[in-house]
């Protein structure tokens, strides 16, 4: 029984591996873009240093309003994703601003969207690896510990079948000759 779980057993971990990969890659994609954006964003911070709109102003101009994480199976491990990150932008003068608010609010927004996305992806990647570990440790449970032990069990209940069949034939001939005797 042992010898016929084991390869759907380690074609569940081949997968779970598979989709860890995958994490992995989409994780390493959230990080360079937060680092082009970051990038993006460092052409605004002279603009922003230099400004003489007061500091309180700019500090409450985004926020995010929701952020919908949904979770998905994936070979019996739950896994989160972001289904939808939304903002609330303050009203403030398009005509007094200067002309890079809007661009600050629209990399704000893109910031904290791959931030949310950034940090979906490592839950999910932390998730699969724990998955990954835990199926790993039950194959070689199988494969080193169970499925060897099993066969030495079946091995000595063989050995005792056949001392029991051969002692029970002894006892047999025994018997047999004891009767032959008047």
């Amino acid at each position: 029984m042992f010898q016929r779980f084991l390869p759907s057993l380690d074609l569940k971990r081949q997968q779970l591996l598979a989709a860890y990969k995958i994490a992995r890659d989409e994780l390493a994609v959230a990080e360079a873009e937060i680092a082009d954006c970051q990038q993006t964003l460092s052409g605004l911070l002279p603009l922003l240093g230099s400004t003489t709109l007061p500091a309180e102003s700019l500090r409450h101009l985004v926020h995010i309003e929701s952020v919908i994480i949904e979770e998905e199976n994936v070979l019996g491990t739950i896994l989160p994703f972001a289904r939808d990150v939304r903002f609330q932008t303050e009203d403030y003068s398009r005509l007094v601003a200067p002309f890079w608010v809007d661009l600050l609010i629209e990399a704000l927004e893109r910031m904290a969207t791959l931030r949310v996305h950034l940090q979906v992806r490592r839950q999910r990647a932390s998730r699969l690896d724990a998955a990954v570990r835990r199926i790993t440790q039950r194959v070689n449970l199988f494969d080193k510990v169970l499925i060897p032990g099993a066969k030495k069990n079946i091995k000595r209940i063989r050995i005792f079948l056949s001392d029991e069949e051969r002692a029970a034939v002894v006892r047999s001939k025994i018997a047999k000759k004891k009767h032959e005797r008047p």
